[in-house]
């Protein structure tokens, strides 16, 4: 049997529990994949991008539901032999995809300030972009369920807010265009066992921003919540599920769209509500 194939069977079989059914349950429950929706699977070359783009073709190759799905990576200046891993993986797990090729991370470096943030957003514009090109009303990006919990500590404990990575995002910037993260419900840890399972090899980040600095605030908070769960398996699932589940009537400050309610606020319109429900003393 070819690899790409043993790769697909794996999915399928081996990991159906602990990816395809995530997979589909976040599909559905999200609403994330409408009839005659046009996907962009948009892959970086690591991991989470690959194994989402084998989800959407074996979904594409067994499901009568009417949708087309597109694959498009985009090279922001990788060295050539990180580019020689990704082409090599295409073509090992037979997918077909657009390749993009621009000049970000030599971008990010002259301009210098926070590289990162730059870099991150300058991805995404060319993505949305390239996806529209390609005739797409949404990309699909490969965050999963470790990267939704991280985003809500980082937001917490260094931007003192609570601001979370939902599954689906509307573009303010390109009309008719949406963002979907359908590895929403599936664990890293997951994926690192199809990864070895397959005896599949591939990048992870290849910025060398990163490469120079290996203690990022992300990577301290996926070792915090390793240390969290040693304490209480279920503490990740918690932190997963609270932004589901927010009381706004305990909630000391909201962003409602773009105006921002302080506590004071909410205070004066709870006291009215609860005097136009007779809860007030007369």
């Amino acid at each position: 049997m070819e690899k790409y194939l043993e790769v697909e069977r794996s999915i399928i079989k081996t990991y159906r529990k602990h990816i395809w059914a995530p997979f589909i349950r976040a599909l559905k429950e999200y609403n994330l994949l409408e009839e005659n929706d046009h996907i962009c699977v948009c892959m970086s070359g690591g991991k989470d991008s690959f194994l989402m783009a084998k989800l959407f073709q074996e979904l594409h190759r067994h499901s009568d539901f009417n949708f087309n799905v597109e694959f498009l990576v985009m090279d922001p200046g990788y060295k050539e032999e990180v580019r020689q891993r990704i082409l090599a993986n295409l073509e090992l797990l037979k997918i077909n995809a657009h390749i993009v090729k621009t000049d970000i991370f030599k971008i990010t470096e002259i301009m210098g300030g926070k590289p990162c943030f730059l870099c991150a957003r300058m991805r995404r514009g060319v993505l949305y972009k390239e996806a529209i090109k390609l005739g797409c009303n949404k990309i699909a990006l490969g965050h999963h369920f470790d990267d939704a919990v991280e985003t809500t500590l980082l937001s917490m404990f260094y931007n003192g807010k609570l601001q979370v990575m939902p599954p689906k995002l509307v573009s303010d910037n390109y009309e008719g265009m949406e963002l979907i993260r359908p590895l929403y419900q599936i664990e890293e840890k997951d994926i690192l066992n199809w990864v070895k399972y397959n005896n599949l090899e591939f990048i992870d980040c290849a910025c060398k921003f990163t490469e120079k600095k290996q203690d990022s605030k992300r990577q301290e908070i996926k070792e915090l919540v390793k240390e969290l769960k040693k304490i209480n398996p279920i503490i990740p699932q918690n932190i997963f599920k609270a932004p589901f589940n927010c009381n706004v009537g305990t909630m000391m400050g909201l962003y409602v769209d773009d105006e921002y309610l302080d506590f004071n606020t909410l205070y004066e319109r709870r006291k009215e509500n609860a005097r136009k429900n007779g809860r007030t003393n007369k």
